[in-house]
Formats: C-alpha cells, structure tokens, sequence
C-alpha cells in the first residue's frame, strides 16, 4: 500500500502520527507538501510532479490541507483522486467544508441544528443585521478566519454597531452569529472517522475567553457523546460528505449546534485527552476502502494465465 501524507509539515504533531501509524502496516508512506508539486495534463494522462521527479500514483492518499491554502490544495487532491487514489476526504467536501457560510446553508438543508446566523454585504444596515441576529450579545466570525481568529464577542448593539461598521468599511465578510451564553466558553468536538465517531473531547476555553480553540489557550478533556450529540455529528459528516472530520458542537438549551466541520482537524488534543489512537483508525479506514494497485496487478495477471491456460 503506498499512501502519501498532503502535509506542509512533516514535524506536526498529527503528521508524524499518520506516519507512524501507515509504518505499522508496513505500508510505504511519503509526505508529500502539495505546495511543492506541480501536475501535468496530457490527452488520457495526468501527473504529478514533486521536486522535479514524477510521483507514482498512490493508493490512498490523507490531505492536510491548510485553510489559506484551500484552492491550491484541493486542486492537488482531485489531482490525485482523478489518478485513482482514495482521498480521506474528497476535494468538493474539503471545499465545502472550509466555505463557513457555504458549509452552513448545508448544514441547515440538511437539518442539522446550529446557532441562529445572519449574513448580509457591507451595504446593509447594522442595524437590521443585529436586529435579524437577536440582539447583543453576539459573536461576529471572519468568513477566512481559523482557530478561533477572527472571532469577536460585543455584548452590547452599540459595540455591535460599530464593529459591523468597522468591519464592512473594510470590506470584510462577516458571519453574525447569536451568542449561546449557557455553554460558559465550551465545546465539544467529535471526530468522525468512515461515517463512525471514534473519539470525542470538552474543550474548554481559557478564563475570560469564550472560544474554546486549544489553540487560544483552550483545555481538552475526554467526553462521552449524549445520544443526541452522536447523532447530530454524524449527521453533519454526512452531509458535508467527509470521510475524516471534526464536528465542533456547542452545548445549548435545546440541544447541540453545530459551529463546525473541520476537515484537517488536528491530533493531538484528541488523541492525548481520550488515549485513543485516531491515526490507527484512519489506517483502517483507508485499509477498508483501498485494494492496493499492486494486488490489483497481480489479480489482474493470474486471471489472464488462468483464462490463457483452460
């Protein structure tokens, strides 16, 4: 089995993880940072180049896909898919996935409950956003931002007013989010892994910060899903359509919201709070969905010497 890493960094944490964890199949396993390839197009031909070699075609490969990195990288992806790789998580979810309003309307066609949210270009009057919102408080989200960046809490319209104001003189696209004052600036993630939850953890935002982000100064700790948590993050893998995730739930008075369907959601909080080995499980999940091009071969072989010899 050869499986390729799509990873800007080899020393990351979760990197290293999915390597160690292809090694102990005894599959051939390569980081690939996708930044660095180029592809080639060819009537009944693609290729990818990387490092000014061509790569072999892989069986399976794991995108880690940066958000700012999203076009480039998804491109490399269907890349790799249109070669015959099996991706963790295709190319269109990824990019659904990291369009916040996008992955909302999803979400919402699909049933999926979340946070009330209002958006509207800089031309619209503040107002009536906050208005439409609910009133202060309210959390303001940049459409482009990532862990927990970009993320702003007013508790009042007038400080409202005059962010949106700031915000939309900028040109800045904004999500306007009601703020779900019971969840005391905690989450929960649930990671989602072939249609299966197999981990799940509380995170718990840093004192006087209502993001939960472990990047922001967040704490993890193991969590056991309610059956309502469990169905609505399936619920939301399913519908983002990834393999691999991470759906982001904040707990509310009338259940769990969704905010988030990480499509390169990180190990190590996961992983260090549960003690569950996630690599290994995303190891079998490719294992359950890849036949390796060099059995396939060698099926292909044997059936044309037995049919040669009867």
């Amino acid at each position: 089995m050869r499986i390729y890493i799509l990873s800007r960094n080899k020393e990351l944490y979760s990197t290293k993880r999915l390597v160690e964890a292809a090694e102990a199949k005894n599959w051939e396993v390569r980081v690939i940072d996708y930044l660095k390839c180029s592809i080639e197009i060819m009537k009944g031909e693609l290729r990818v180049i990387y490092m000014g070699k061509e790569l072999p075609a892989p069986d399976a490969i794991i995108p880690r896909i940066g958000a700012s990195r999203t076009f480039y990288g998804t491109a490399m992806v269907r890349h790799f898919e249109m070669m015959g790789a099996f991706s963790t998580s295709g190319n269109l979810a990824i990019a659904r996935s990291r369009d916040k309003l996008r992955s909302l309307q999803i979400l919402s066609k699909n049933g999926v409950d979340m946070p009330k949210t209002v958006f509207a270009s800089n031309k619209s009057s503040a107002k009536d956003v906050i208005a439409l919102s609910g009133g202060a408080p309210l959390v303001l989200k940049i459409l482009e931002g990532t862990q927990g960046v970009g993320v702003v809490l007013v508790d009042s319209e007038k400080a409202a007013k005059s962010v949106l104001d700031a915000f939309y003189g900028m040109e800045v696209n904004l999500l306007v989010q009601e703020y779900i004052e019971e969840a005391g600036g905690a989450d929960i993630r649930a990671f989602i892994v072939g249609g299966e939850v197999v981990g799940a953890m509380k995170r718990q935002g840093a004192e006087g910060d209502f993001r939960s982000n472990l990047h922001q100064g967040g704490t993890a700790t193991a969590h056991k899903l309610s059956r309502k948590e469990k169905a609505t993050a399936l619920l939301a893998a399913k519908s983002m359509g990834l393999g691999v995730c991470g759906v982001d739930m904040i707990p509310s008075s009338r259940g769990p919201l969704v905010m988030e369907v990480n499509s390169s959601p990180g190990l190590e909080g996961i992983e260090k709070s549960t003690g569950i080995d996630i690599a290994g499980k995303i190891m079998e999940y490719i294992q359950k969905n890849v036949t390796p091009k060099s059995d396939t071969a060698a099926k292909k072989k044997k059936h044309k010497k037995d049919v040669i010899g009867a």
